[in-house]
């Protein structure tokens, strides 16, 4: 008790923990300054790739000029320069992959945990050496390609989007050392953790070609957004790798293990409990048959288990459905921009063979019970298996984006003249009475499995975490969410379509 007392950090002002974060940070930077291997490809990079593009860059506005289109050429620069910027910053993959599992094959890294600093601190100075060398080699990376722009092309590039050049480089450094360095504290060799970090550099691969398109497409306003996006991630990915970190689990931890057996049983173990004790006391499985277990347990499932999820999750199921709305709402602000032609949509004289036409299309499914049912099903079961990878937000942008369609629809209905309450009501509102409230509810769980991993539960490491979140959705999805959405399958596929040829029809 007395050891634990004297390394157990005494409360600090901030400055203080800054100060002592600095110190872990200028520690790591004095030893990355002395491996070669790091410091020679970054200088690399930094001098040499920006001449490469400076060269590709001539002789692409060249080549367009010759073509009469200047106007790829003046888009192409701006993509090459956070191109030459965000080399140097994939080497902070390589430094923070070593920051905790490096340190522990090397055996240096017990008189560092035994320091007398909080795991914040620690973990803090750590990510400041990890991007602090790839930030600076990206700015002088940047700064070298405008030089040589300048002087071969006179050409400089407008402040705001410079701005955003440099800030997006610097939020995306932010975002993968914080990723890696939660892969590099939960893993237990620096082979894992290179494995793992594809995790990371093949979404942030994909998020450059994304931003590349919005730079050839002209729309640099939705950088701003992508840029907001990235802050989220970044202080999401802090708070896990806080929340996670354990300074006696990176000493103990041997070998990276899945145990299939173990977790198969431990979530079985939380899909026959109960989420908290009830007041029937316990049964004696030889006293009643099984068909009598199997209705006591429903009965609880119903009764009991449903429930208290349902209220124990209002927070996810306040959030889901404030975004719904606001996706409504961007829907409908979004019809001033891209009004339809007055005519183009007749809700008049509708009849069942319009449907059945629609029903043909190929990406739809076809107005029947089943079709409809299993679209749905596999749609959010899909959103939810997203979530494990995307901390939860992918199934709340798949619910959004229907959503965000039906506002534009009703804002294309009222701007051509039609009553849009007279749209939401035939259209939408029979099997969305039901459908709707099913969808909200498993993506409020699906996002209680990606916060799982951010912020497990208490007592529970995150696997244990994420297993009682992926039985509770089971649990609300089987037998909640399933019925409700047979029941919306059949409303829209019998009773809706009446309804719209009574309100439209002739």
């Amino acid at each position: 008790m007395a050891s634990e007392a004297a390394t157990r950090p005494l409360p600090r002002s901030v400055h203080a923990s800054i100060r002592m974060a600095w110190i872990i940070a200028r520690r790591e930077l004095r030893d990355t300054l002395k491996d070669w291997r790091i410091i020679m490809p970054i200088l690399i990079l930094t001098l040499v790739f920006p001449w490469l593009m400076n060269w590709t860059a001539g002789m692409a506005v060249e080549f367009v000029e010759q073509r009469d289109a200047p106007i790829i050429g003046e888009r192409l620069i701006p993509f090459l320069l956070m191109i030459v910027g965000f080399f140097p910053i994939s080497f902070s993959l390589i430094i923070a992959l070593e920051t905790f599992v490096g340190e522990k094959e090397r055996r240096s890294i017990e008189p560092l945990l035994s320091m007398p600093i909080s795991d914040l601190e620690l973990y803090i100075g750590k990510m400041i050496s990890a991007t602090a060398l790839p930030l600076m080699g990206s700015i002088l990376a940047i700064s070298v390609y405008l030089a040589s722009l300048y002087l071969s092309l006179d050409y400089a590039p407008p402040l705001g989007l410079l701005i955003q050049i440099f800030v997006l480089n610097i939020v995306t450094a932010l975002v993968m050392v914080a990723g890696a360095v939660v892969v590099s504290s939960q893993t237990t060799s620096v082979r894992a953790a290179n494995l793992l970090a594809s995790f990371i550099i093949v979404p942030m691969a994909l998020l450059i070609q994304g931003e590349s398109i919005i730079m050839f497409w002209g729309d640099l306003g939705a950088l701003w957004v992508i840029l907001a996006g990235l802050l989220v991630v970044m202080v999401i990915l802090v708070r896990m790798g806080i929340k996670t970190f354990n300074r006696e689990e990176i000493l103990g931890r041997e070998i990276d293990e899945l145990n299939l057996r173990r977790s198969w049983q431990l979530l079985r173990t939380f899909v026959l409990q109960p989420p908290v004790a009830t007041n029937a006391g316990p049964v004696d499985p030889g006293s009643v048959s099984r068909v009598r277990r199997l209705v006591r347990w429903l009965r609880r499932i119903y009764l009991h288990d449903l429930p208290y999820l349902i209220r124990h999750n209002w927070l996810a199921l306040a959030v889901v459905g404030i975004l719904l709305l606001a996706a409504g709402a961007i829907g409908w602000a979004y019809v001033r921009a891209y009004p339809l032609p007055q005519g183009l949509i007749n809700l008049q004289d509708l009849s069942m063979a319009d449907f059945e036409s629609v029903s043909n299309i190929g990406f739809l499914p076809s107005l029947t019970t089943g079709s409809i049912f299993l679209h749905n099903v596999r749609a959010l079961l899909l959103a939810a298996l997203l979530s494990v990878i995307s901390l939860g937000v992918t199934a709340v942008l798949m619910l959004m984006v229907p959503i965000l369609a039906i506002g534009f629809l009703a804002g294309q209905v009222a701007w051509l003249g039609y009553s849009p309450l007279a749209f939401l009501g035939a259209f939408v509102l029979p099997h969305g009475l039901f459908e709707i409230p099913a969808a909200l509810v498993a993506t409020a769980f699906a996002l209680r499995i990606g916060a799982s991993i951010t912020a497990p539960r208490e007592g529970m490491t995150v696997g244990e975490g994420m297993l009682a979140a992926i039985a509770d959705f089971g649990k609300v999805f089987i037998f909640l969410v399933v019925p409700l959405l047979l029941l919306a399958a059949a409303v829209e596929a019998h009773v809706t379509p009446a309804i719209v040829v009574w309100a439209f029809g002739g």
